[in-house]
């Protein structure tokens, strides 16, 4: 078993939710209440790392965070570190990745509550804002924390873009599956095996967790 590699996936998947929750909140609550011009577009655009090969979006996020591009040579300027092949590379390209994991559940979940409750609670003047935040986050929870498990297991089960933007330097971008591959490519079907389990059991764990808050969900808009 390569401790640091869970680690690193650990860290990665804390990492991801910690920087796609806040605007994954914001944007799947104003995808569910509003109604705008351009709004299949952006559900489209929020939609498109489910459906492109992991190499593909790996390949263009590691064309955008190359030293040679405007993202790259700026961030290398500031920090004086590459963004592809590093930890916070790594990082954005998982919360780019995850976007459809976070917004499309917490989306769902903001649907779910009835409409009638938000305009009883804009009757006893409640503002946008408060009503947010005392009606429709408490309301929204299970899509919330749907979005949020997801998203952690995709994470550490995410091979393609992490070879592809954070490639495979021990202790700040090998991850677990990273770990399994190379294991794989050297015959150890038994370290492969142990490791993988891991990352089975926790898929197991996360989809049942999602199945219920799933079920929560739908009694609600039943």
């Amino acid at each position: 078993m390569e401790w640091q590699a869970l680690s690193v996936s650990l860290w990665l998947g804390a990492g991801t939710l910690a920087v796609l929750l806040p605007p994954g909140i914001a944007l799947g609550h104003l995808l569910a209440v509003r109604t705008f011009p351009g709004k299949s577009l952006v559900e489209a655009l929020v939609a498109v790392p489910l459906v492109l090969p992991p190499t593909v979006l790996g390949y263009y996020l590691l064309t955008s965070f190359g030293a040679r591009s405007p993202l790259g040579a700026a961030f290398d300027h500031l920090l004086g570190q590459t963004l592809a092949f590093s930890f916070p590379g790594l990082l954005a390209a998982s919360a780019i990745a995850n976007l459809p994991f976070v917004v499309q559940p917490i989306q769902r979940g903001f649907e779910a509550v009835p409409p009638d409750v938000r305009e009883a609670a804009a009757c006893c003047g409640l503002d946008p804002w408060r009503r947010f935040l005392r009606i429709d986050l408490p309301l929204a929870w299970p899509g919330i924390v749907t979005a949020a498990i997801l998203a952690f297991a995709h994470t550490l089960g995410e091979f393609g873009v992490v070879l592809m933007v954070g490639g495979n330097i021990p202790g700040e971008t090998r991850t677990l599956s990273i770990a399994i591959y190379d294991r794989v490519q050297a015959f150890d079907d038994r370290g492969a095996g142990q490791m993988a389990a891991v990352l089975l059991v926790l898929a197991v764990a996360a989809l049942a967790l999602v199945t219920v808050l799933g079920r929560r969900v739908g009694r609600r808009r039943g």
